[in-house]
């Protein structure tokens, strides 16, 4: 009788082990369809799929900042079936939610961030500063009257505007939108005179001569915008890159970490994965596990303080 338990036992993981190798891999992606998000999460899947042999199907699931993806991950098998497509509001929720159901450095297994995306600071046409540095001097003249149009409380973007403010110690007051695309409408209009704005989203009103670009949060200035200066070139050390990386559940087993993680950057650096990278302004990155830990950590750190800063609250 004994024996025949362990038999059966046996055979229940051998299945269990088979049932996982065939079953295909689910990517979350808790942001909206259509968003960059989900366009990097489709571009990695394909390649992604064919490089380790199975379908890779993108899962989106909405909500609470990618709390809700994100809980979905953390509570799943580690057998690297289930995994996350994240961004940069995985570490800002970290301080800018009281309470989460979830760890998010110790409820995942970081596997490689995909890529990063600069963003810009754009102006309506009218506003009569030609440069960060003008704009500051604005700014402080002017305190309170000019106001930063904010697609979603707590994004990278919103937190972009409060770290320009916390360095520059300018008095901008932020407007709150439900939304990119109405909030970057209001500033065409000249119903708010600023925005930070994804390069994929301002690029085509920039060039139409709609909207003006004053500076860029990137490290260095870019390719695409050689003429605009990077905001820290005049507020040393300024520099706000959205970030998009691929997670999985806590307790996977370090060779199949190493199998995804290797497969998921080689895809990074195939030629039609970097051509759809580009098109969303978005830069490759594919660092290793372990880097992407201590990225994670050091950003959750680092938006810390300007949650504190901004006192935002999740809506």
């Amino acid at each position: 009788m004994q024996r025949r338990k362990v038999l059966l036992s046996a055979a229940a993981l051998l299945a269990t082990g088979a049932s996982a190798q065939t079953q295909p891999i689910r990517i979350l992606v808790g942001a909206p369809a259509g968003g960059s998000t989900d366009t990097l999460a489709r571009t990695l899947a394909s390649e992604l799929g064919r490089l380790l042999g199975k379908t890779v199907i993108v899962d989106i699931r909405p909500g609470a900042g990618g709390n809700i993806a994100a809980e979905v991950v953390a509570k799943s098998a580690p057998d690297g079936n289930t995994l996350l497509m994240s961004f940069t509001s995985h570490a800002i929720n970290a301080s800018l939610y009281p309470s989460l159901p979830f760890d998010p450095v110790r409820d995942f297994t970081p596997l490689t961030c995909v890529a990063t995306s600069p963003s810009l600071l754009v102006a309506h046409p009218s506003v009569p500063a030609k440069d960060v540095r003008e704009l500051i001097a604005l700014a402080k003249a002017k305190p309170g009257q000019l106001n930063f149009a904010i697609g979603a409380v707590g994004s990278s973007l919103h937190l972009a505007g409060d770290l320009f403010k916390m360095q520059s110690g300018a008095f901008i007051v932020n407007i709150p939108y439900r939304g990119t695309s109405p909030a970057i409408q209001d500033v065409i209009a000249g119903q708010v005179e600023l925005m930070f704005a994804a390069i994929g989203n301002a690029q085509a009103q920039v060039k139409a001569g709609r909207l003006k670009v004053l500076g860029v949060t990137s490290a260095k200035r870019l390719a695409a915008f050689p003429d605009v200066p990077a905001i820290g070139e005049v507020l040393q050390g300024y520099e706000s890159s959205a970030w998009f990386g691929l997670f999985g559940p806590a307790r996977m087993a370090p060779e199949l970490t190493k199998r995804i993680s290797d497969a998921a950057r080689q895809a990074i650096a195939a030629p039609e994965v970097r051509r759809r990278l580009d098109a969303e302004g978005a830069v490759p990155v594919g660092n290793s596990p372990e880097e992407f830990s201590k990225f994670v950590q050091g950003e959750i750190l680092r938006w810390a303080k300007v949650v504190k800063f901004s006192g935002a609250k999740p809506e």
